[in-house]
């Protein structure tokens, strides 16, 4: 393998940070909120078939903690001479060796959904927003996809590795 490319590295870590996200999750969030001040402040039931207080509570709690994962999860990948490594925080940790790769290619995959899909086109499908990836087909048959936002630093990544693969070492 040259020289040049076996110190080169992808690296790229994503978090869900668009504003509409966080703005439907807070506006789920302040529901119960506002139903808690409404039965335990006013002391007034909150809609028509009121909840009960422990129910509101409750209900809060485990809002907040979809917040709170919204706000750990990652996905990061690392890409070097010898392997794919990919870590959907707190989910998923794949790492797989270049030898066991068949192909791989950035796509345009469309949008499925985020997070982790399942029984795509390109097998599990790992990301955070955007429909652009890295298509990985295994020499095993199996298939996944790692969403990027630099789509175009890791086309040149793969360049650069087929490039290498290509060139003999020097000696």
């Amino acid at each position: 393998m040259a020289l040049k490319y076996q110190y080169r590295i992808f690296k790229e870590s994503q978090r869900f940070d668009q504003w509409w996200v966080w703005l439907m999750l807070v506006a789920v969030t302040l529901v119960p909120v506002y139903g808690m001040y409404q039965q335990y402040v006013l002391e007034q039931p909150f809609g028509d078939e009121p909840m009960s207080n422990g129910g509101l509570v409750m209900s809060f709690l485990l809002i907040l903690a979809v917040d709170m994962l919204f706000m750990i999860i990652r996905l990061r990948t690392h890409i070097n001479a010898h392997q794919i490594e990919m870590f959907f925080f707190p989910f998923k940790r794949k790492v797989v060796q270049w030898a066991e790769v068949e192909k791989a290619e950035v796509v345009d995959y469309g949008f499925v959904g985020w997070g982790i899909r399942l029984f795509t086109r390109y097998g599990t499908v790992y990301n955070i927003k955007g429909s652009k990836g890295l298509a990985i087909q295994l020499k095993s048959g199996k298939k996944f996809l790692i969403g990027t936002q630099k789509p175009n630093d890791l086309i040149q990544f793969l360049l650069a590795r087929d490039e290498a693969q290509s060139t003999p070492d020097l000696p």
